[in-house]
């Protein structure tokens, strides 16, 4: 049996006042939750409830359990070091993508992703069910994105982003490392975020100069991108 106080917690965590408050977050379902289990420090969880409690606890359109209360991790901001594959979200703000860009990094082996300020809380509800449990496996970090990468800049660490006229991606030289910036899903890479990217991509339609959609999701074109980095260096 669940209490009303613990109802009311859950909802309160679909806010991220809420969750900022109470340091916690919340998962539900039993792969994402078993999955989580063993990389999150676990608050309290409900694996017993009635049809009735689970329909008015759950933060889904179909609701499933168990649900599961996190602790939200203190992960130290990286340093940009030589070598590493990062990815860098300038305001990426649906949390679903964020959440599917978190998958598109557990599939080729990025471990960090660092995003602005203003973007999308990977610790959302639908955000942390985008991921599928690949939170697990990848840090996502919040901090002032320009600041970040001028450090990278500053040691010569490639800066690439995507743009409508950028180098066609499958020409461009691409180093094992580096920093692949995203931006906005409706603007794009912001002008200050802009001015820090050394090197311009573009992932070209097919055939050239037929007509076709005016952009790609990005996620979409994140897992794109991420997957031609990889197969350029594959071992």
């Amino acid at each position: 049996m669940i209490s009303k106080n613990r109802i009311k917690q859950i909802h309160a965590l679909a806010r991220k006042k809420g969750r900022q408050a109470e340091g916690l977050f919340v998962a539900e379902g039993p792969k994402l939750v078993t999955e989580l289990q063993g990389s999150f420090e676990l608050e309290a969880l409900f694996d017993d409830l009635t049809e009735d409690e689970l329909n008015k606890a759950s933060l889904l359109q179909s609701p499933q359990g168990p649900i599961a209360l996190f602790k939200i991790p203190a992960w130290g901001l990286p340093q940009p070091a030589a070598g590493t594959l990062y990815l860098a979200l300038d305001t990426v703000q649906d949390p679903g993508n964020l959440g599917t860009i978190v998958r598109v990094a557990d599939w080729f082996g990025i471990e960090d992703i660092v995003c602005s300020s203003d973007s999308a809380d990977i610790f959302a509800p639908k955000a942390v069910q985008a991921t599928m449990g690949a939170l697990a496996r990848v840090r996502v970090h919040y901090t002032d994105l320009t600041q970040w990468l001028a450090q990278a800049a500053n040691k010569g660490i490639p800066v690439y982003g995507t743009f409508l006229d950028g180098d066609n991606l499958y020409e461009k030289d691409l180093t094992p490392g580096g920093i692949i910036v995203m931006g906005n899903e409706g603007n794009g890479i912001s002008q200050t975020t802009e001015r820090l990217v050394s090197d311009r991509l573009f992932v070209p339609p097919y055939p050239t100069g037929r007509q076709t959609s005016e952009s790609l999701n990005v996620a979409m074109a994140t897992g794109i991108i991420c997957a031609e980095f990889r197969r350029r260096h594959a071992r």
